[in-house]
């Protein structure tokens, strides 16, 4: 058995590995390249994707499904295994992604550039759609020699880390590890000892503050912000982060920590995700799963609207504060959060919370470090609104947690992170005795 990345080795988007044994092969994830990376989705994948036999899934992230439409398109012929939560939520990912591309496309073509063509479609789509698989968590499956256990990863709702065992040997993809103790998910369950586990170290090199702590200091920079009839800019990704931000906000109010004031989340996509929620609740902590079974959304705040229409997300900019207006991108790369900040940046009163990963170099960097003024849309923004940095609310396991989660395990490749982060988390894993490296992309692991 031997595993060879594609994708996600030694940079944080792009998940793709192949799981080979004997000559049975196993993809695990097919996610696209983001941020200043994505123009390598157009890249070869470094196998022929029509000797694939399976596809397993661990969840449903952009960059860990974003290129199964081309794998398809390019080749391969046999089905995709997934959650059923992730069944659920990888269409409206998959379409958005597309609405993008077309976009960015046309933006293109409207300044006269070269537009390349589309690297799929929605008929691509399509058949992706009648190829999925949907199958429970902790239920062995039979992959050829292979087999196949999803358990809880408690990432997203339905997120799996992917246990394989063949001919003796045993094989754990962390997928993307969440962050314990929060209220909304179960926290990941603990990987059984594996000859090889190929682990993510997205926050490799720090752990994350204590999760109370945090919001502790949510309900402050609300407090500040709203009392002085300020607006709240929450950048946020539509899958998860979203509801957790929502999830908060109800529980802040009805503990009456915070005023109750107009919510807005401007993100018709997260809308989508949220009315899928209740479909899926049995993946959801025993906390969220009661208030679902009394008949009360877990994400609605008191006054809780959201937007429909462009027209909709232009009228919030012409309303006062005091209110909150939750909207992608999560890391500030587009987006209806954009158009929020160029006209919120230099009120004083208002606030940004950061509360995902922001890419070096990106706008919510350049707003943690500081800067005084931003270009958006070509106009230089002055940015007088105080920034605030959440990073409790992460959905990745912090240091501490990879440390503990890989507690048992001797040999470790590390993927899904940028070098240095992975490095520190290396280090300190080698100082517990445990062997672990940073993988690279196309060399082969012996299992």
């Amino acid at each position: 058995m031997r595993v060879t990345p594609y994708g996600a080795a030694q940079t944080v988007t792009g998940s793709c590995h192949l799981l080979e044994e004997g000559e049975y092969k196993l993809l695990l994830d097919c996610g696209a390249y983001q941020g200043a990376e994505d123009d390598r989705n157009a890249e070869p994948f470094g196998f022929e994707p029509g000797a694939i036999d399976a596809v397993v899934i661990s969840h449903a992230h952009n960059d860990h499904i974003g290129r199964l439409p081309l794998l398809l398109r390019r080749g391969y012929r046999g089905r995709v295994y997934l959650s059923e939560p992730t069944a659920k939520f990888l269409p409206v990912i998959l379409e958005d992604s597309l609405r993008l591309m077309r976009e960015e496309l046309e933006r293109l073509e409207r300044k006269g550039k070269p537009t390349p063509p589309v690297l799929w479609d929605e008929q691509d789509l399509s058949e992706l759609y009648r190829r999925l698989e949907p199958v429970p968590l902790y239920q062995d499956l039979a992959f050829g020699p292979l087999t196949v256990r999803l358990r809880g990863a408690g990432h997203l709702p339905g997120s799996a880390f992917i246990d394989v065992r063949a001919q003796g040997k045993h094989f754990i993809f962390s997928g993307d590890l969440g962050h314990r103790r929060k209220e909304v998910l179960p926290d990941p369950d603990y990987p059984t000892a594996a000859d090889l586990v190929l682990c993510e170290g997205t926050y490799g090199d720090r752990p994350h503050r204590p999760f109370a702590d945090t919001i502790r200091e949510f309900s402050e920079i609300l407090n500040t912000h709203l009392g002085q009839g300020g607006k709240v800019f929450i950048p946020s990704f539509a899958l998860e982060r979203t509801q957790e931000v929502l999830f908060y906000l109800r529980e802040l109010e009805s503990q009456k920590a915070i005023p109750s004031v107009p919510v807005y989340v401007d993100s018709p996509m997260a809308e989508q995700i949220s009315e899928i929620y209740p479909g899926v609740k049995s993946y959801f902590s025993t906390e969220v799963q009661a208030l679902f079974n009394q008949g009360l959304d877990p994400f609605r705040p008191g006054q809780y609207s959201h937007t429909r229409s462009v027209e909709d997300s232009k009228a919030l900019n012409r309303l006062n504060g005091p209110l909150i207006i939750i909207a992608g991108s999560g890391m500030l790369s587009g987006g209806r959060i954009l158009h929020h900040l160029a006209l919120g940046l230099p009120g004083a009163q208002n606030a940004v919370v950061i509360t995902g990963y922001q890419p070096r170099g990106g706008l919510g960097q350049l707003l943690i470090e500081g800067a005084e003024s931003l270009r958006i849309f070509g106009e230089t923004v002055p940015v007088r609104a105080k920034t605030y940095t959440l990073g409790g609310f992460s959905g990745h396991a912090g240091q501490d947690e990879l440390l503990d989660w890989l507690g048992g395990e001797r040999r470790i490749a590390l993927v899904h992170g940028e070098p240095d982060k992975l490095q520190i988390l290396q280090q300190e894993l080698s100082k517990r005795g445990q062997t672990a490296w940073l993988a690279e992309w196309g060399k082969a692991i012996e299992v």
